[in-house]
């Protein structure tokens, strides 16, 4: 195993992170975060909803899941400020409203406006590779 760098100065983790890839599956996810809006599945068998899209519900390996459009808002869960990331410089977790938590970032919010449990409003922006990721900024 390679020894850990030195220091982390200058590099940006976040943005380098590679992004999902499209495919037959989650087209219908990628086509929305292009018109700006958010989808995650839910559960026909059990009701649960969940993020990451993919065709089997986590909960109770059903095949049986539909799309369903989140309104957009959520709340930080918990937070990290990158300081040596050039880009994306603040790592969150935001449990949306309609339950699922995902790892985003959090954009256009100063330092100070940050906080567990503020409450934040859907973004898209362009990830590392110019693929639409959802990102989120304080409301």
């Amino acid at each position: 195993m390679a020894a850990p760098p030195l220091s982390w100065k200058g590099s940006s983790p976040v943005s380098q992170a590679p992004a999902p890839s499209e495919n037959p599956e989650t087209k219908p996810y990628f086509d929305a975060l292009r018109d700006g809006k958010l989808l995650i599945k839910t559960c026909r068998q059990c009701g649960q909803v969940h993020f990451y899209p993919r065709a089997g519900c986590p909960f109770c390996f059903s095949a049986s899941t539909d799309w369903l459009e989140c309104n957009g808002t959520g709340t930080i869960y918990a937070y990290s400020v990158l300081r040596s990331a050039k880009d994306l410089p603040v790592l969150a977790y935001v449990t949306l409203s309609e339950g699922p938590t995902l790892m985003t970032s959090i954009v256009d919010s100063p330092v100070n406006a940050l906080s567990n449990g503020a409450h934040v409003r859907l973004v898209v922006r362009p990830g590392a590779d110019g693929t639409p990721a959802p990102m989120f900024t304080v409301i």
